[in-house]
């Protein structure tokens, strides 16, 4: 590949897109594609002491404090790991991006949209992805999912059905606005056939 391609995955809790950038990951390795796969929050050492707080903490978080700490951990984020491989020519496949900040604290929270676009622009100065698949989900679904799979939840996983309802929206409207970056696909099939449409995607920007 001659330059450096970046994707970002995203959807509210219990979509399956982990499952799906795994699978992605999978196919770079076995075809000698070189990529980093990595999340936010939590990437790196600053990433991860930012995660712990973010997910963990047993005390109320500022609606500001929290938008802030998710920025602070982009910007380190994408200056020390994403902009270095993307220069190297490599494919970065990112758990959560930009478009998390705009749905969860801009949709979920209520923070001003437009607010969120301007700090997450200075925040990664001015890096998008070249694609952004949401998983799509009913938010039952979804929450069904997280129940099953933890046995103690997440600051954000333990919000109430209509935060999540919320984000679901968000995440549409995003994708709406978005519709060359961003593409959706439902998440309420099959592990495969999900595959087979992320494969679908990325072999075409690929090109």
């Amino acid at each position: 590949m001659k330059k450096g391609l970046f994707i970002t995955f995203e959807g509210a809790d219990g979509c399956g897109k982990t499952t799906q950038i795994e699978l992605l990951k999978t196919y770079l390795d076995k075809n000698n594609i070189a990529s980093l796969l990595t999340r936010e929050p939590g990437s790196g050492d600053l990433g991860l002491k930012l995660r712990e707080i973010l997910l963990h903490y047993d005390k109320p978080i500022a609606d500001n404090a929290e938008v802030f700490m998710y920025l602070a951990d982009r910007a380190q984020h994408t200056e020390y790991e994403i902009v270095p491989f993307l220069n190297k020519g490599g494919v970065v496949l990112c758990d959560r991006f930009i478009d998390s900040t705009i749905s969860y604290q801009g949709y979920g929270r209520g923070l001003d949209i437009n607010m969120l676009e301007n700090l997450n622009n200075i925040a990664t100065k001015g890096l998008k992805p070249d694609l952004t698949i949401v998983f799509d989900i009913d938010t039952k679904i979804a929450q069904n999912r997280i129940n099953k799979r933890c046995d103690k939840k997440d600051r954000l996983e333990e919000e109430g059905l209509e935060f999540h309802k919320k984000l679901r929206t968000g995440y549409l409207e995003i994708a709406k606005k978005n519709p060359d970056r961003i593409k959706v696909i439902n998440a309420d099939d099959s592990i495969e056939n999900i595959h087979k449409k992320v494969m679908e995607l990325f072999l075409e920007i690929k090109k």
